[in-house]
């Protein structure tokens, strides 16, 4: 009875009932918050979630589109796709790159290169989704991989489209070469707002037309819906859209007459730009030594890209466009028409060559020991007398030289639509002021402007402003922008879009200077310093010899060629235009460290103006004219 009595059972029943109810709305409150998080997943949250459950059963698959051909004003295709196989490493799901690498060694081969090239690229692509362990895989290759695949997560073969250079690397620097997208190309594709049209794209133009006309050459990017399973291996393809092909670029250059010129030059240094006067269209394009751009196709191996950045030779450099030299006395016939336009001369002024010519108590020595004695305006184009020009130069000052020729294009970029292009130096005294620092340094002294007029001193042109303004005269100055690119073909419209010519300018000379200086032109290659190279010509043509030095003579110090290191010697410059009487090719000639002008340049430019004008393939290449045939100076 007491132990009943002590028990409170109204209490316990409270404290139970409390229970009950504190559990029950835990519960409730449970319930509430999966309701409510149930409704706002499969309610307000449904798209979104349904857009990510179906991104985990279809991928966005990008197809990159086949770029465009290239191709020789003819048709000759000079830069293809083809399709071949590639075995490919996605780093983000490779644990142990070096042991998967060697194992992959043990069913398809892997040189040492592929490994250097897989690494050169590793550090230079960040985020890459896949890169290249091996390239062009055989048909067995493919099937032995295969047959081990479930071994390597991480590793695929895929289908590629490789660009292909089946002229190796004659035309290199006219057409250029594709690379794989580093990180610059892809801040540069973000800045133009086309990142997007390049997902999918491993490489792009990295220089030549390749690189002027990557918008063209690439296409548009298509994509394709495939259901994947857990594994992310696609089931099927549920929708598709193509891509669309780049357009194809036909050149203005003429292939066999570049592969004719290139091996003019054998081994040697320099450059050679041939221009159609009447329309800057460029037939031939030389930068010696060349590359080969397949090199580059997979990705450059870092031996192969160290040969070509270390060599002495410099290959990957574009000489023709990004070279810069003195023009030598190819700046006469300039010089020539200058003074006839200004009247500081007329054709049948006449001086005494003595051999030298003297200002300010130093002696400007002619080419010539004893000179050339009496010399006309003519002669001197002919016989290439400095002591004409000196005395000219010196008669009309550098502000009108600079002033003239710069009318001639010489000192500005062409214009030419390739990238890269150099702007040379025009000499004047505005330039020397913004060239240099000190005040002593920026004074024009009367002595500088000497040197100026046979092309020396502080002249300086890249070989396509010379072919520009040779091209200039022969069309008797109405001058035409340089272009490499003839039409572009639209794939997927058929429409063919013309690169038609551009005249800049008119440069509204007489008729009869540009006469004179045409006819004493012609005279170089009959009388003069060019005669042995046009002997038996079958056609008129218009030159000028040059010879620039590299390393400059204390005064009175003779030249010997043989006492100076290769490398040193003088550069053998030449221009020329042909027929005279109607000129469809003007070229520009040099040959780095190749001498006088009339040994090395001038047979070069024979060559081509023989296949050019009459079809004539030579047997073998021209020997370079004697030292003792040969003109001194020129």
């Amino acid at each position: 009875m007491r132990l009943a009595e002590l028990k409170n059972h109204e209490r316990e029943l409270y404290y139970f009932q409390l229970r009950i109810g504190v559990a029950g709305a835990a519960v409730l409150i449970a319930f509430a918050i999966l309701f409510v998080r149930f409704a706002w997943l499969q309610v307000l949250q449904h798209d979104y979630y349904r857009t990510k459950a179906e991104d985990n059963r279809i991928s966005v698959v990008p197809i990159a589109p086949n770029r465009g051909l290239i191709l020789d004003r003819n048709g000759v295709v000079l830069a293809r796709n083809y399709s071949a196989y590639t075995l490919e490493i996605m780093p983000a799901k490779v644990r142990d790159l070096d042991n998967t690498i060697a194992e992959l060694g043990e069913i398809v081969e892997i040189q040492t290169k592929d490994r250097n090239r897989f690494r050169k690229l590793l550090g230079e692509t960040r985020n890459a989704e896949s890169l290249p362990i091996r390239t062009r895989l055989s048909d067995e290759e493919v099937a032995r991989f295969a047959a081990n695949r479930y071994r390597f997560p991480g590793v695929e073969i895929r289908a590629r489209l490789f660009r292909q250079y089946p002229y190796g690397d004659t035309a290199s620097h006219v057409i250029g070469y594709i690379g794989r997208i580093n990180e610059k190309d892809q801040e540069r594709l973000e800045e133009l707002d086309v990142a997007a049209n390049y997902r999918g794209t491993d490489f792009i133009g990295k220089s030549g037309v390749e690189g002027s006309y990557q918008s063209e050459l690439h296409g548009t990017t298509g994509f394709e819906q495939v259901e994947i399973d857990a594994g992310g291996r696609g089931i099927r393809t549920l929708s598709r859209t193509p891509a669309q092909p780049g357009n194809n670029i036909t050149l203005t250059i003429d292939i066999k007459l570049q592969e004719i010129a290139e091996q003019a030059f054998g081994e040697r240094r320099g450059a050679l730009v041939a221009i159609e006067p009447d329309t800057g269209s460029v037939l031939a394009f030389i930068s010696k030594p060349g590359f080969d751009p397949n090199l580059f196709v997979d990705g450059i191996d870092p031996q192969s890209w160290a040969e070509l950045n270390n060599s002495p030779d410099r290959p990957l450099n574009n000489r023709a466009i990004a070279g810069v030299y003195p023009p030598g006395s190819t700046f006469k016939p300039f010089m020539a028409l200058a003074a006839l336009e200004s009247g500081k001369r007329n054709p049948r002024s006449t001086i005494s060559d003595p051999g030298y010519f003297e200002f300010g108590g130093r002696r400007f020595r002619d080419s010539k020991p004893g000179g050339h004695g009496s010399v006309d305006l003519y002669k001197s184009i002919v016989v290439s007398s400095d002591t004409y020009y000196y005395q000219l130069a010196n008669d009309m000052g550098i502000d009108a030289i600079s002033a003239f020729m710069k009318r001639f294009g010489l000192g500005q970029k062409t214009g030419i639509d390739l990238d890269g292009e150099a702007i040379g130096v025009l000499p004047s005294p505005e330039w020397k002021q913004r060239r240099f620092r000190k005040p002593e340094q920026q004074k024009w002294y009367a002595g500088e402007t000497i040197s100026i007029g046979i092309g020396q001193g502080y002249n300086a042109y890249t070989p396509v402003q010379l072919a520009q303004a040779i091209a200039t005269l022969a069309a008797n100055g109405a001058m035409y922008k340089p272009r490499l690119v003839s039409h572009v073909d639209d794939l997927r419209n058929g429409e063919r879009r013309y690169v038609e010519p551009q005249l800049v300018r008119n440069l509204g000379l007489k008729p009869e200077h540009i006469e004179f200086v045409k006819n004493a032109m012609a005279g170089v290659n009959k009388e003069g310093t060019g005669a042995r190279s046009f002997a038996s010509a079958q056609y008129t043509s218009g030159g000028k010899t040059g010879t620039a030095q590299v390393i400059g003579m204390k005064q009175n110090e003779k030249y010997d060629e043989k006492k100076i290191a290769e490398r040193h010697r003088d550069h053998s410059l030449f221009v020329v235009f042909a027929p005279v009487e109607n000129p469809k090719i003007a070229l520009m000639t040099i040959v780095e460290n190749g001498g006088f002008g009339a040994r090395a340049a001038a047979p070069i430019s024979r060559i081509v103006l023989d296949y050019w004008l009459l079809g004539k393939v030579p047997d073998s290449p021209r020997k370079p004219v004697p030292e003792d045939d040969a003109e001194a100076g020129d």
